[in-house]
């Protein structure tokens, strides 16, 4: 999924209404579960529960223009989610076939690496080892690290440019000047919507800071993607960080998120552009 034309390039101010009115007036319903759409009366309501003003928001005629463009992104927010990315989200079982699958056909040689669990929930780490067969299978033989084990750095002339802060789950072609960098949040074994599955939101978006710095300051850039799992943990749990994601993904702190199955449906044509960019740099 990429972000919302209508919405790229809204500055600062815009996301901190979204964010603000989203805080008090809540992300979800509580009587169906489903991402909000805010009228134009609760977004002011909204506001004045934060102690800030309204008129920003509304005019003598209605809406103004501020105002209206929060009410559509509201509007196009709650239905990708519920619409779109809901229907997409596995769990466990549906992820371990589409991963059985997958490695029946292609047979790779990537690193499948293991999940973090013990006993029977112990085996491959199924979004992750989807995510690396079918960036091998259409990587068309450029080279992949699939698990970085050093920060992204980006050079000028042979030296450091910028380091990132934290290192990312994959890069390609290697974490120096890459030209895609992931990360994979796959939360299959969860069973509470703790600090840690918040935490890796807003680790991407400071990834997504330092690489919006990047592009602006020195024109460099690299695609950012960002690849989410777990229908109970997300769905059932964490609507509101999935609110978080579609905000992080429109303010272009990711150019690129793939929700459940949605990393079958774009993901390999996401590595062939790579993998064509790679060769026209050669």
């Amino acid at each position: 999924m990429r972000a919302d034309p209508r919405f790229v390039g809204q500055l600062k101010p815009f996301w901190a209404n979204v964010r603000t009115i989203s805080q008090e007036a809540g992300y979800t319903s509580r009587k169906t579960g489903q991402v909000r759409v805010y009228s134009m009366a609760e977004m002011a309501a909204a506001m004045t529960s934060a102690s800030l003003g309204v008129r920003h928001l509304t005019g003598a005629h209605g809406s103004t223009e501020l105002g209206a463009a929060l009410g559509a992104y509201f509007e196009y927010r709650a239905q990708v989610l519920n619409q779109y990315v809901e229907p997409r989200l596995m769990d466990v079982e549906d992820a371990r076939a589409e991963f059985e699958a997958l490695r029946g056909r292609l047979h790779p040689q990537c690193p499948i690496p293991n999940n973090k669990q013990k006993g029977e929930k112990a085996g491959p780490a199924l979004l992750t080892g989807i995510v690396n067969m079918l960036v091998e299978a259409n990587s068309e033989g450029a080279p992949v690290d699939y698990d970085p084990r050093e920060l992204t750095t980006f050079t000028r002339n042979d030296a450091p440019l910028r380091t990132l802060a934290r290192r990312v789950d994959g890069c390609f072609p290697g974490p120096v000047n890459p030209i895609a960098l992931w990360e994979v949040k796959e939360y299959y074994y969860t069973t509470t919507f703790g600090s840690r599955v918040a935490d890796g939101v807003y680790e991407t978006l400071l990834d997504g800071m330092e690489l919006e710095e990047l592009r602006e300051h020195e024109g460099v850039r690299a695609q950012h993607v960002l690849i989410a799992d777990s229908h109970y943990t997300w769905w059932e749990c964490g609507r509101s960080y999935l609110c978080r994601m579609i905000d992080m993904l429109n303010m272009g702190y990711v150019d690129e998120i793939l929700f459940g199955r949605e990393v079958l449906e774009k993901l390999p044509t996401l590595v062939k552009a790579w993998a064509k960019r790679y060769r026209d740099s050669l």
